[in-house]
């Protein structure tokens, strides 16, 4: 997720693109830059760094121009140093380009230009763009880009511009988010409505496959096939806040809604068939069979998805796996088998104790795989592979968007390991891939049905928001999903909260179970369904008020249950994806009930890297 902001009028541009980055810096931060067009020349700035390191190179030599591009990056290939910050540019320096998104297909399209002698001055997919552009030029920068975008396959928005054509800007948005805004004889471009509401509430929002041409004359908007395009203008009476979040009251609700894209964009390029790529993963064939043991390694959030990831790994794999809280493993003196791989999970990348365990195991012969948000953390540096998860920044301490991002990895790595070892057959891979193929259209459909899961959580969060006590149950994967359920009411709510595997209540905590104790249950697994209903059973026998996430079909769950949040039926294995997510939305409303500042909880902090 990166931010893009452009500039057509009689005004200066670079002071323009810097305002307006500055208000998609929560977009990404790991690097910025400008490219402003002048005559036949363009002229670059840009920075590893947040935004202050480009804004003291443009206080140094502030380029001259009136139309221009800019960018603010959150990296998904290579770095953040100065060469893969934005813009790029093809090696005559004649097009700039910037872009949000990923080039699914860049690998082979960057061999093929390598292969006719093309050099490339970073590890970013968007180069390849530049490169493509440049080589279809003929007179017509729009005709070029639409030559280069067929050639490319992925989602996407990019924006450019050439020195042949210094008054012109052309952009095209295939899927990532484009809006145009009109001034007094100027014309605005960005990523994100924040970036205009200084200058103009009058806007456009591009739609997928679209492509405008913008210069001082106006702008030309129309279909990638040329086919012209007419729509309504919108009037946007947001503040800079509310668009920031996207209208939503809080970035942890904005988040929650945007894990549909975040999951789709966790796939994306890494699934043909049922086949897995993941281009940062550079194990052989031969580690693959010898394969004996796996750890997983992590903290708070991304453990409990470890804790998933093991149920899902050992199950399928059939190899042992082991999940173990990092702060725990480091003061540990583990038994390391030479054949064993290690997941450390990281959505900074920089959690100090999941950095000291990673290392631990590593140095006793584990090949160790990062798993994490952050491209260039200090996790990448001294692992083996890297699987990044693509969730894009994510500004709410309570992580909601991250953690279903780290699921689908851990998903992608199992449907890879188990094909290449030969216990998934063709079958059955096809049908895990099928079933992940389908999860962002059936998180958009829990997000967005009708008779909503956000309006049902709402009201139940009315109910429980002066609760003392709260308990969480499942098995196996479903006692995963309890696990974080529960650490997400009580960082947000500050209400006690307790999560347990079903079975462990008659071990001691049904004696806390009085009249109006809350139960919440997670019941997903087909075959500990039954187990986990002779659990309902006990606590209602005692007086719990139960609340219980299950399938749409499920028309058994009613019976032993008060109230049940639903969602989508898909693989059984695949289900902690799906029934995260209105227990996200329940300790969101149950904070919102209680007046509480939920972005930023006490005494909480976004990543631990400290001891």
């Amino acid at each position: 997720m990166c931010g893009i902001m452009g500039y057509v009028g009689p005004r200066p541009a670079s002071p323009i693109i810097l305002q307006g980055l500055e208000r998609l810096e929560y977009r990404g931060y790991d690097s910025a830059g400008v490219a402003v067009a002048d005559g036949g020349v363009i002229e670059i700035r840009k920075s590893a760094g947040k935004l202050d390191r480009l804004r003291q190179k443009l206080d140094e030599s502030e380029p001259a121009g009136h139309i221009g591009i800019g960018h603010t990056r959150w990296a998904t290939h290579g770095p953040p140093t100065d060469e893969n910050a934005h813009p790029h540019t093809d090696p005559t320096e004649k097009f700039a380009i910037v872009h949000n998104g990923i080039i699914e297909n860049y690998f082979e399209l960057r061999e093929e230009l390598r292969a006719s002698g093309r050099e490339f001055a970073s590890d970013t997919d968007t180069e390849v763009l530049v490169h493509l552009i440049a080589d279809e030029y003929d007179g017509d920068l729009a005709e070029a880009i639409r030559a280069a975008v067929k050639r490319a396959t992925g989602a996407y928005a990019l924006v450019a511009v050439t020195a042949h054509e210094p008054d012109t800007m052309v952009a095209v948005r295939m899927i990532r988010p484009l809006v145009i805004g009109f001034g007094q004889g100027e014309t605005f471009l960005a990523s994100g409505i924040p970036a205009l509401l200084d200058h103009t509430r009058d806007v456009l929002v591009m739609e997928d496959g679209e492509l405008a041409t913008i210069s001082a004359a106006g702008i030309i908007l129309e279909k990638l096939d040329g086919t012209p395009v007419e729509r309504d203008h919108l009037d946007i009476d947001w503040d800079v806040e509310q668009a920031e979040k996207g209208g939503y009251a809080h970035f942890m609700l904005k988040e929650i809604f945007e894990q549909p894209r975040v999951v789709a964009d966790s796939l994306l390029g890494r699934l043909d068939g049922s086949a897995v790529t993941l281009e940062d993963v550079k194990w052989d064939s031969d580690f693959e069979q010898s394969l004996e043991k796996i750890w997983i390694t992590a903290c708070g959030t991304a453990f409990h998805a470890g804790l998933a990831g093991k149920e899902m790994l050992e199950g399928l794999l059939r190899i042992p796996t082991e999940a173990v809280y990092a702060h725990e493993l480091r003061y540990r003196d583990p038994i390391v088998e030479p054949n064993s791989l290690t997941l450390a999970i990281s959505q900074s990348g920089e959690t100090a104790d999941t950095l000291a365990a990673a290392r631990l195991l590593h140095e006793r012969g584990s090949r160790l795989v990062a798993i994490t948000n952050v491209v260039g953390s200090a996790l990448t540096h001294y692992s083996d592979d890297v699987v990044y998860t693509r969730a894009g920044l994510e500004i709410s301490v309570a992580s909601t968007k991250a953690y279903t991002a780290m699921l689908v990895a851990q998903y992608l790595v199992a449907l890879r390991l188990g094909q290449s070892r030969g216990v998934l057959d063709t079958a059955r891979a096809s049908e895990v891939a099928a079933a992940l193929e389908a999860l962002p259209s059936q998180v958009e459909s829990l997000l967005t049905r009708e008779a909503g899961i956000d309006e049902m959580s709402r009201y139940l969060a009315t109910q429980l928001s002066d609760e003392n006590d709260i308990y969480f149950i499942g098995r196996g994967l479903d006692y995963a999903v309890a696990t974080e359920g529960s650490l997400k009411l009580k960082e947000i709510s500050y209400l006690h909260s307790e999560a347990m595997p079903a079975g462990e209540l008659k071990h001691g905590t049904l004696a806390l179970i009085t009249q109006g104790t809350p139960v919440i249950v997670v019941n997903t697994q087909a075959h500990v369904y039954d187990k986990t209903i002779s659990a309902l059973q006990e606590v209602k026998a005692r007086g719990a008020s139960v609340i219980a996430v299950a399938y749409d079909d499920d028309s058994e769950i009613e019976h032993y249950t008060d109230h049940v949040l639903r969602i989508p039926r898909t693989m059984d294995l695949l289900s902690p994806v799906l029934s995260i997510v209105p227990l996200q939305l329940l300790a969101y409303h149950v904070a919102d009930a209680r007046g509480l500042e939920i972005d930023q909880p006490r005494n909480l902090a976004k990543s631990v890297t400290v001891e």
